[in-house]
């Protein structure tokens, strides 16, 4: 068999063409920063310089969670919600705004980005991760300045897993089933390679409340990763790829792709294919690992086929990104990062929103340019990282805008005592936005859609703010209180307005006034006795945008605050673990043709304009046996759902799927197993 899956491997490195970069034997890798073991504790990281929390692959198994979409219920400072009712997409909201403007990265190496990024979280499947990392602010600009509000970075299993078989199965009550197998092999002294396969499907449809719309869309997912591994102590070389097609179908049952007319079923069809692979070479200069220089290169195919009712959104594009640095350590105070760097975005396809023929889709972005970065280290009470990138933005659309730009960005770290630290942090980013892509969910509708504006904008902000975290002794290990203040300002962005004209979404770039978030976060963490460990947290938003004709107003749909309350406790030995999440979520505005909905007794749902606060609980309990897990979940054990989350009726000018703020479905139950085959060492 070994031989057998060994030929495989190789096979498929021959097939495909792709790497990543060098990591000393599995534990870190020298070439890319902030890099965690999953095996770490979870929570504020008290060493990094920039404000980074990290949810470990531990802590990923709290929930009874699937993806990455549905992997961050226990952290308040990402938000995850649908983007409308009817496609199953999710988007994170990080300091207030949407996830398009986080990074996303896979072991800081830019992804999930373009025409399927709306789709992306539920391609990176959980039982995949060793850990993810959250940073705040304006993280390194090494990775370039699309990450305009932080970074989440995604790290993978490796290569020198010593798990020749790991394999994940669950089910849930809404029908939804999941598959998740990963093999790691060592096929030389030097070559290492791990296959990652994933499969989920929806085996039925429901419709709990009653509106004839599915909640969730019947899915079928088909995910395959490879990552390979060759090292020597001089030389270290990671290549690898990922494919995805999915396929969802939502909406009415009955309904057919492309095909509607008052009286019949509306839904939607979507299938999305993604390629990925990539390659990362690195070369330590001297022994000790001080200095290197390293390549990255990446290239991305993306193509969607979108059906929304009568409406389509089809799109292909093709992505490349190139990287390459060179990093000296002087000395224990004096460390520097010098390199170049450039992403192309190439963009075709058709679009059909106005029952009119096709409108072609068509641009080509390019930016890239020149970055350093300076590390000085006083000991290990003061720290400050000094970053400058100038980037050359160019779009072969008209009226867009481009030309060089610099942005400085600036972190700053001070430990007085032993049990205290101080964070600042802020800087410039930049990004092409993609109006459509940004905001797919306004497909999701029968309203008009107007573009004031270019599809294509170079949006432009600053995120600043800072953090202090206390540690102290109590109960069996060291307890954390962190308190977070960042504030965003925008100076030109993509704004898209549902409220100022009936049934109409426009899409514009204010001229006047310009939108600002302040975000600020409370963290404690303790471990009060052996075994048991608590984590709170709590997040208050207040996010405003400028209308279509200028006047300052809440930004829609976004929620004021967020608490979250977890309790873990493991019995001896950890053969029995018992997980529990609760969450209370603020109230948000909501659009104002909202506040004319009724419930079926005829009472406003938003008689004030705000959406109701509401609990969510989520526990879990897993039993540990030699070699394989079993655990049994719920999520949303409150079974609250959002009312009337569909507007109107299709056909109507004033049907909207797409004004979601809640729950869409009730209680779920999770039942499921996971079983390891630990790689045997020489002494058994």
């Amino acid at each position: 068999m070994r031989k057998i899956i060994s030929s495989l491997f190789l096979l498929t490195t021959c097939v495909l063409l792709e790497a990543q970069v060098p990591v000393e034997q599995d534990k870190q890798d020298s070439l890319e920063a902030a890099v965690f073991v999953g095996r770490h504790l979870d929570g504020l990281s008290k060493g990094k310089e920039l404000r980074t929390e990290l949810i470990s692959s531990s802590g990923l198994q709290k929930m009874a969670c699937c993806n990455l979409a549905e992997s961050f219920e226990n952290s308040a400072s990402v938000t995850v919600g649908f983007s409308d009712a009817v496609t199953g997409a999710r988007q994170i909201r990080l300091l207030g705004l949407s996830g398009a403007y986080t990074q996303m990265l896979d072991e800081n190496r830019p992804v999930l980005r373009g025409v399927t990024s709306p789709f992306g979280l539920s391609y990176v499947p959980g039982p995949w991760m060793e850990s993810i990392q959250i940073a705040k602010g304006s993280p390194s600009v090494i990775n370039g300045l699309e990450s305009m509000t932080g970074q989440i970075n995604l790290e993978f299993k490796k290569p020198t897993e010593e798990k020749p078989l790991f394999i994940q199965a669950s089910m849930m009550t809404d029908s939804k089933a999941d598959f998740n197998i990963t093999s790691a092999s060592q096929l030389s002294p030097s070559l290492y390679t791990i296959v990652m396969g994933h499969v989920d499907r929806n085996f039925s449809s429901f419709d709990m409340n009653g509106d004839s719309f599915m909640d969730d869309p019947r899915m079928l997912q088909f995910n395959l990763s490879n990552r390979w591994l060759y090292y020597r102590p001089d030389l270290q070389v990671r290549w690898g790829i990922q494919a995805v097609r999915d396929h969802r179908v939502g909406g009415q049952e009955g309904y057919e792709k492309g095909v509607f007319a008052r009286g019949l079923a509306w839904g939607t069809d979507i299938t999305n294919t993604l390629i990925d692979g990539y390659v990362k070479v690195g070369k330590p200069l001297r022994e000790d690992g001080s200095s290197s220089i390293a390549a990255i290169a990446d290239y991305t195919y993306q193509k969607s086929d979108s059906w929304y009712g009568e409406r389509s959104y089809q799109p292909v594009q093709h992505s490349g990104f190139l990287n390459l640095l060179y990093r000296n350590q002087v000395n224990d105070q004096h460390d520097f990062t010098v390199g170049i760097s450039a992403t192309i975005d190439g963009l075709d396809g058709e679009s059909l929103f106005f029952h009119v023929s096709p409108s072609r889709l068509r641009h080509s972005l390019f930016f890239g340019g020149v970055y350093g970065e300076y590390t000085f280290h006083a000991g290990d009470s003061f720290s400050a990282i000094a970053g400058l990138r100038t980037d050359y933005y160019h779009a072969s659309a008209e009226d867009v805008e481009g030309g060089f730009k610099p942005a400085p960005r600036l972190t700053l770290k001070y430990s007085p005592f032993e049990w205290m630290t101080i964070r600042a942090n802020g800087g410039r980013g930049l990004r092409y936005s993609n109006s459509l892509s940004d905001n797919l969910g306004m497909l999701s509708t029968s309203k008009n859609i107007f573009f004031s504006s270019n599809i294509i904008t170079l949006e432009d902000s600053w995120t600043y703010g800072g953090n202090v975290t206390f540690t102290f002794p109590f109960g069996v290990s060291e307890s954390t209180l962190s308190f977070d203040y960042f504030r965003t300002d925008f100076s030109k962005e993509a704004a898209v307005d549902y409220e100022s004209i009936r049934n109409c979404i426009v899409v514009y770039n204010p001229e006047e006034g310009h939108s600002y978030s302040n975000n600020f976060q409370i963290d404690f963490s303790a471990e009060p006795f052996e075994r048991f460990t608590v984590a709170l947290t709590g997040r208050f938003t207040g996010a405003v945008m400028p209308s279509l004709y200028g006047q300052y107003i809440e930004k829609p749909m976004t929620s004021r605050f967020k608490g979250v309350l977890n309790l873990q406790y493991k019995t001896n030995l950890s053969r029995w673990i018992f997980d529990f999440t609760s969450s209370v979520n603020g109230p948000s505005r909501v659009y104002y043709f909202m506040r004319e909905l009724k419930d079926d007794n005829g009472k406003y749902l938003y008689k004030d304009g705000l959406t109701p606060v509401y609990p969510l609980l989520y526990a879990q309990v897993t039993r540990r046996f030699k070699g394989f897990d079993i655990y049994i979940g719920g999520e949303n054990l409150t079974g609250f759902h959002q009312k009337k989350v569909i507007i109107s009726r299709p056909g109507l000018n004033d049907f909207d799927a797409s004004c979601v703020w809640g729950p869409i479905m009730g209680r779920k139950v999770n039942v499921g197993i996971r079983m390891t085959l630990w790689r045997k060492t020489k002494t058994e």
